[in-house]
């Protein structure tokens, strides 16, 4: 899965790093949003503004530890976000095992994470979108979100309400580690990656998402 490209090399990109969401003010912060959060805060550690429009997508090119990366984040709501994927991967010619997906999950509790190199969608619509233009054989960085309060619950409602403080916190925690578990997926290390932060991570590896 990890390799060398040499066409995406040339184009100028090793690896892309999406954050999903949905786009416009009213989303912001909400719990279907981590994705875009997480984009952000990882874009901000490495110097990469994420503002160009293409790709129907807001992105930044830029190099972190030898890679160099395109930041991606659609904005074609949600359930159609691997259209844009497909774009970028067609374009700079980068295959599935070198694109990295940070979403949430509401199976997780707030502050865990759950990285995993391929898989099914688990019931999430970006995932799903994603994984009919591409395949299944990306990384995913799932954020957890926390479970619906009851059965009940409607699962829309949930996952486009916002956190409570405690909540945001023990997201925004983990912003660092993520940051660090893409560096070390992209390094080629994806077992270090999981062992160091599937869970609630260990609290000594925290920040280690630099350049």
């Amino acid at each position: 899965m990890f390799f060398k490209n040499r066409k995406s090399k040339l184009a100028g990109v090793d690896w892309l790093i999406a954050g999903l969401g949905n786009p416009g003010k009213k989303y912001d912060g909400t719990r279907h949003n981590v994705g875009f959060a997480a984009l952000d805060a990882a874009a901000e550690r490495w110097g990469i503004p994420v503002r160009r429009s293409r790709f129907d997508a807001l992105c930044g090119e830029g190099t972190v530890g030898g890679h160099r990366l395109l930041l991606l984040k659609p904005q074609t709501f949600m359930n159609l976000s691997g259209g844009s994927l497909m774009k970028a991967t067609e374009y700079y010619n980068v295959p599935s095992g070198r694109v990295i997906v940070l979403c949430d999950d509401v199976e997780l509790v707030p502050g865990h994470l759950r990285i995993r190199l391929s898989g099914s969608a688990g019931g999430h619509n970006g995932l799903k979108s994603i994984i009919t233009f591409i395949g299944q054989e990306f990384a995913r960085i799932r954020i957890g979100v926390g479970k619906k309060p009851h059965p009940n619950y409607d699962m829309v409602d949930w996952v486009l309400g916002r956190f409570t403080a405690a909540e945001k916190s023990a997201v925004e925690g983990r912003y660092a580690d993520i940051a660090a578990a893409a560096r070390l997926l992209m390094d080629g290390k994806p077992d270090e990656a999981m062992a160091l932060y599937n869970g609630a991570g260990r609290p000594e590896q925290g920040g280690r998402g630099g350049r």
